[in-house]
């Protein structure tokens, strides 16, 4: 199942719900678009206002910056070698352990769509959209080689928002029940 994006509401009960580095982690994603991998990649030495990222699932290098107060955030709990460390020493934080924390955040604020840490990504998608308005501009920024499957990032709130309608035209239809 697909994960699903966030209103502006629930991403930060969400952030205010996750252990403070994982909140940390996905302010990140919020910041640069970059998937939740290779944001746990980042080494404590590439951490720069404006810096270059290897993507690890296109391969294609990406710019991305972050804004001082969250990369001073960022350096101020970095490891010796990664940006976000893991338990065991020498090793960064897993992806597995930041989607159960948004699990359990979800979960907590009972929201009915599917959140995962991918869904942050959408949300910073849709918000490049209303910001610039350039479907083009959102697609170099996620690294996307279609620009049909960048729609349905930068277009993601418009979905939510159909769905959110169906449901209720179809309880409505059902006189309410349920």
């Amino acid at each position: 199942m697909t994960t699903e994006y966030l209103l502006n509401r629930e991403v930060g009960h969400i952030l205010a719900a996750l252990t403070p580095q994982n909140a940390l982690i996905m302010e990140v994603v919020l910041h640069t678009g970059l998937r939740i991998s290779d944001v746990l990649e980042l080494r404590t030495e590439q951490l720069r206002p404006s810096m270059w990222v290897r993507e690890k699932k296109t391969g294609k290098m990406h710019r991305c910056g972050l804004p001082k107060p969250l990369l001073e955030q960022v350096f101020a709990q970095a490891g010796p070698v990664w940006a976000f460390p893991g338990a065991k020493p020498g090793t960064h934080k897993t992806r597995q352990a930041v989607w159960k924390d948004i699990k359990r955040a979800a979960k907590a604020f009972r929201l009915e769509q599917n959140v995962g840490t991918h869904s942050f990504r959408k949300v910073y998608a849709v918000r490049l959209m209303e910001k610039y308005g350039s479907i083009d501009r959102v697609q170099r920024a996620l690294a996307h080689n279609s620009p049909s499957v960048t729609m349905i990032y930068a277009m993601a709130d418009v979905l939510m928002s159909s769905k959110a309608q169906q449901r209720e035209r179809r309880r409505a239809s059902r006189g309410g029940r349920r």
